[in-house]
């Protein structure tokens, strides 16, 4: 959503403050980076002040609660429209401007368990959690290619394949034909690619 100002105001930043770096105890291994997302007060924003706050994403009641308390420090009396005008940590996923606060929970808890491979089905999804969670009941795995994946096929089938022909079967058309039907879908983390069944 494009807001516009007055022409009268005079304009600001309106970029929301950065976080600063995760002060990581040098001791003990990294955690992951906090999911967070910044909730503007839109009353604010509008005449030209920048008033939100950066919030964790733990549960959807403390986000409200969060919420509440910065529109009551609003400098603009009885705000209570906001919106999500940044967001961190949620490896590519988007969260909407107005996605409501049990959607953008929901969102992270997807993404803590699933990683940047959760983000990327997400996003080919077109953002539907429910269609990016039913896709990972077709997992088939992390392999070093799709060719890796033809070969591991091959070998499933019990098929003896005579040593000395072995060196002749062409993993890497199997690969190709196998990205051509339309069976498979993949996604790249890394340097590792990740299968789907697409059926």
């Amino acid at each position: 959503m494009t807001i516009c100002q007055a022409e009268s105001q005079t304009p600001f930043d309106h970029e929301p403050p950065r976080l600063p770096p995760p002060d990581h105890d040098q001791t003990e291994a990294p955690q992951p980076d906090p999911i967070h997302i910044y909730v503007a007060c839109l009353a604010a924003y509008n005449n030209g002040h920048l008033h939100g706050e950066w919030l964790n994403v733990t549960d959807e009641a403390s986000i409200w609660e969060a919420v509440q308390a910065m529109l009551f420090a609003s400098p603009i009396d009885e705000a209570e429209e906001w919106a999500i005008h940044d967001y961190e940590g949620f490896e590519g996923a988007e969260v909407g401007e107005y996605y409501s606060f049990a959607n953008v929970v929901e969102l992270a808890d997807f993404i803590r368990e699933r990683g940047e491979l959760g983000a990327q089905v997400l996003n080919y999804y077109g953002g539907n959690i429910e269609d990016a969670k039913a896709r990972f009941d077709e997992y088939a795995g992390e392999y070093d290619s799709l060719e890796a994946y033809a070969e591991e096929l091959t070998e499933q089938t019990g098929e003896t394949i005579p040593e000395r022909l072995a060196p002749y079967i062409d993993y890497k058309a199997m690969a190709h034909d196998y990205e051509q039907s339309g069976d498979f879908l993949t996604f790249e983390v890394g340097s590792s690619v990740h299968i789907f069944w697409a059926h």
